[in-house]
Parts: structure tokens; sequence; C-alpha cells
């Protein structure tokens, strides 16, 4: 039989697979990817592709290539071992902080291992591009990335390397930026499409990459790190991060005056209610930060919690903190447990706080003295709020910013994400073409990115079942799994079928080990997760065959012409 070359043996490939589930896996992606044979640990968070992990990786990275020279994305190489100096020129150096891996060559200059290249790709157009003639221009990349994660977990979900498609557009004005982040935004729910996901797209903040318009692409998973925002009503969908509330105010007058009330040992909301019999939503929580070293209020209702991770990327790049107790020893005026904002906002210190504080709400809050709160504490009339900011933690059941219903939360793994970057980096770089009237443009920005092994293990993670991996047709490491089941008429059977199949044009994978059991190959099959089973069984000698969905699980005997036109039709 000659070797054709979508034709591939597995009794000469390199190819172990495993009964048993790694000891270190969580996630059904990591379980299965590496009891199926496609990768192997190397190191924390670092993995190695064995030959059909890197076939799966491969076929994702060329519809994603296929995709974005689909719109006139250019595809370059940059070094992975970049100068650190051009970090520090955007203070994204200390953005990343410990998340960047750094070293120094033999001469003592400092480098980094690259964990995104907006700063190179400003510096290669700075080189190459002088005109307004020369743009728009996208240039994309397929890379390993390197960000040195403090715990690497999930297998290739999030590892300390991992291979990302990043692409870059640059343009003279802010509308060709729309439309070129419009292409992007197309092109990507494509190459999504294509590989066969489930996938939501959701309003998102830029943080650490500044910028403007930030949507992400997200896959649903119960493995996901992400949690997402979703209505049931309406359709809208945003990252809890990006998630806004509005409250209307109420009228200031009609209220009570403030009452200060004894509450002894209530320094905490839950105590406060259970004494006073009020509910916890009635009372104002104010959560004492240091912003860069400056002691802030944050009021939010009392049975909301604070979402610090939400507080610190609204306010980046200034230093988030919590105060300790060595933060009240030189300021008697705050009383640790019973802090309130009247007489204090905009004093003592900086108030912030959730827009359910709105003007016209009326709080039972703390009185600035031990063992003391006040009810009556009306926004608007006995404190003002320096600046509105989303800082709880959303609930189930929140109201949509859309249409008002109740929202549901949900979880998933983040596979694309497009910022519309504006002009931060060209700025840093000095990025300027000559424009139409002989006068310097700065140019703007767009930066757009796939995680591609990421995306491998998502697709595992959505698609797998009870029995093993389940890849869509266009990722899977082969068309049909060929099963020999075990005499040698079955085995000849099976490398006949794989010849005219792979001449065809089908990919195939073909189990033609001796020494395994019919059992063993069968799980394997199951275990690997090509589309179609062939299986060259008991009927081999009459010239039947079983062909197998992977997916849905029908099964039918049919006469080898019939199999075979069948799965050349389909390819």
């Amino acid at each position: 039989m000659s070797q054709h070359s979508h034709v591939q043996r597995m009794s000469r490939m390199m190819l172990k697979t495993l009964r048993d589930d790694p000891a270190d896996a969580e996630t059904a992606s990591h379980k299965l990817l590496v009891r199926a044979g496609y990768v192997r640990r190397s190191s924390a968070g670092v993995w190695t592709w064995l030959p059909l992990g890197k076939r799966v990786l491969e076929n994702v990275a060329r519809v994603v290539r296929e995709e974005m020279d689909g719109i006139g994305g250019q595809e370059v190489l940059l070094p992975a071992l970049l100068p650190r100096e051009l970090y520090e020129t955007t203070g994204r150096a200390e953005e990343y902080g410990d998340l960047l891996f750094a070293l120094k060559d033999r001469k003592g200059v400092d480098y980094v291992l690259g964990p995104t290249h907006e700063e190179l790709f400003a510096q290669v157009v700075k080189d190459q591009c002088s005109s307004y003639k020369d743009m728009p221009v996208i240039l994309y990349q397929i890379q390993i990335k390197y960000r040195d994660e403090a715990r690497p977990r999930s297998g290739v979900l999030r590892g300390r390397e991992f291979h990302m498609k990043d692409s870059y557009s640059f343009d003279t004005s802010d509308d060709g930026l729309a439309a070129s982040y419009g292409l992007h935004r197309e092109a990507y729910q494509r190459i999504f499409e294509r590989l066969g996901f489930d996938y939501r797209i959701v309003s998102a903040v830029s943080g650490a990459m500044g910028g403007s318009a930030s949507e992400e692409f997200l896959a649903p998973a119960a493995a996901g790190e992400d949690t997402y925002v979703q209505c049931p009503s309406c359709g809208y969908a945003a990252n809890t991060e990006a998630l806004t509330t509005t409250v209307a105010p109420a009228p200031l007058d009609g209220h009570p005056p403030v009452e200060e009330l004894d509450t002894p040992d209530t320094p905490t909301i839950e105590t406060l209610a259970a004494h006073l019999g009020v509910p916890a939503s009635a009372t104002l929580k104010n959560l004492l930060v240091k912003i860069d070293g400056e002691i802030t209020a944050v009021g939010v209702p009392g049975d909301r919690e604070v979402d610090l991770g939400k507080l610190a990327e609204q306010l980046a790049p200034a230093e988030v903190e919590v105060v300790t107790a060595e933060d009240f020893a030189d300021r008697p005026d705050l009383v640790r447990g019973y802090v309130g904002p009247q007489g204090m906002a905009g004093k003592a210190f900086r108030y912030l706080a959730d827009p359910r504080v709105a003007p016209g709400t009326s709080w039972v809050t703390g009185s600035n003295k031990p063992d003391s709160h006040s009810r009556n504490v009306v926004c608007g009339r006995d404190f003002e709020v320096d600046q509105y900011l989303d800082v709880v933690v959303v609930e189930p059941g929140d109201p949509c910013p859309r249409c008002g219903s109740g929202i549901e939360l949900d979880r998933a793994i983040e596979i694309g994400h497009i910022f519309q970057l504006g002009r931060k980096y060209a700025d840093a770089f000095e990025l300027d073409v000559l424009g139409q009237n002989g006068k310097p443009v700065r140019v703007t920005m767009g930066s757009y990115g796939i995680g591609v092994s990421r995306a491998v293990a998502a697709l595992a993670e959505q698609t797998h079942d009870e029995l093993g991996l389940c890849w869509p047709r266009e990722v899977a490491p082969a068309d049909v799994h060929i099963v020999a089941a075990g005499k040698a008429k079955q085995t000849e059977l099976a490398l006949e079928l794989a010849e005219k199949l792979g001449a065809a044009g089908v990919r195939v994978l073909v189990d033609d080990r001796a020494s395994v059991s019919p059992g063993v190959k069968f799980t394997d099959a199951e275990l690997i997760g090509v589309p179609q089973i062939l299986v060259a069984g008991r009927r081999a000698e009459e010239g039947v065959v079983e062909l197998k969905d992977r997916r849905t699980g029908e099964r039918e005997e049919l006469p080898v012409d019939e199999a075979l036109a069948r799965l050349t039709t389909t390819a």
C-alpha cells in the first residue's frame, strides 16, 4: 500500500491513549486532550502538542488565516523576544507587572517574552508606511505568546505559553478605524461559525489595553473562567465588568430628618439589620479603600458586595488597596464599622458610590461614632456623591440595562477580543504618516485577538460527550476513523478503504494495530473523536461495513461501495 498523504496509520503513529484521567486535571478538555494523546504537559502551564493535537491546532490556524486573508489582512511573523524598552515607553511593563517573563542577554540588556505585540507592530508600520496612501493596513500573526500566570490551570485553556492570532489595523481617521473594526467583527463571526462554536458577542471594558469600543467573543462552557450577563427577554449580553446600572433620581423633599440610633455591637451589616429589624438592602455599606494611597469610601447597598476587580478596572491605572487597621490609627475621625457619608463625603474622603445610591434615596448608615447609626440619611440632601461607578458584584435577577427585566449569569471561555485602541500606541511612538494636505496625521489603531490553542480546548469543552472528544469536522484531525476489528481480512479491507478514501482527498485515520483488541480500538475511536467511524468488522468478507456518526451515535451497515460514495461526497 502506498502511504497516501491523507492517510495516517495508527500502527506507525506516535499515539498513546490513557485509560485514566491525569491526576491534576479538573476540566473535561484537560482530561480528554491528555487521555486521547493530543497534548502532554511539559512544565507548569507549558504544553507539548503531539501529532494529533498539532493537526487540530493547525486546522484552527488555517480557518483563522483564510478569514483574515479574506478581509485583506497581511500575515507577518514578529519575534517573541522583545526589547523591554518598548514596553517601558507605553507604560505596559508596569501594567503587566509580574505577568511579563523578563530576561537579560549576555550584555545585560533587558528583554521580555511578548505577551501581545501592539508596541512592535506600531514600530513596524512606522518603519514601513509613510503616507496616507499606504493606509489602511491590517497586519496579523499567529505567534506563541508568554504570560507568567500565577496559577496556570485547566490544561491548554490557561497556559503560560500559548498560540494566539493577533492582528492590528492602522487607519488615518476614526471612521477608518470603525470600518476596520467592523471587518474584524464579521471575520470573527465567520471564524467561530466555521470552527463549530456556540458563542456570544458581549460588550466589554478595555482594561490594560486602553481604547474605546471593545467586545469579547465568549464560548459558554461550565469550565469557563469568565462570567457574563445575558437577558432572556431582549438578548442583551455583556461581561460583568461592562454591565451598567441606571437608577432614576427621586425627589429630595418629603423625607423625615436624620435620626441617630443607639446600635451597640453592630459593626457589620448583618448585626445592624438584625438589631433594627430592617432588610440589609435598606442599609448603606461604606467600604474604605486606598486609591494611590488616598483613603476613599465606596458606598453600596448593604445587601451587595463591592467587586474589587471591577473597581480596580474602572480606576486603572490607579492602584486600589483595601484599608488596614494601621490606616485607622492616624485617622480618629474614621470609626471602623460605623462610617457614614453625611458630613464626611468630600471632606474626610472622596465618596464613590454605586448608581443604586441615587439622589433622593434614603438609608440607614453609620453615624461616624462608635455604636451609633443614623436613619433617613438622604443622598443629595445629607451627602453628595463625587463619582458614580458600577462596582457591585452582579447577581442573577439584576435589571437588564436595555429592557429592565431580570438578567441571568452564565460561565464562558473568552475565545476572541476586539478593541478600538485609538492613538495610545501611535502617540507613544509618534506614529504619523503624511496626510492628503501634506501635513502629518497621527495614525489610529485597532487590536484584535483570537486564542488559537485556547480555541482547541474550548471546542473540546463544548463538544465532548461521556465517551470522549467529538470534534466538529473543520477542526478534526481526520474526516474518517477506520477501525479494523482484528482479523487479517478485516485489516486488509480497512487499508484498501483508507487508500481509496485518501486518493479521493478524504483525511483518514486507520487503526491497523495488530496487537490491540477490537474493544480497545472502539474505545480509542470514541475517545479520539473523529466525526465518522467506519468499522471493518464481522461482515467484512461479505463486503459490508458499519458506518457510525460520532456526534449523533447513529450507526448503519452498508456495502463497501455505498460507504465509500457517501464518505467521498461529504468530504
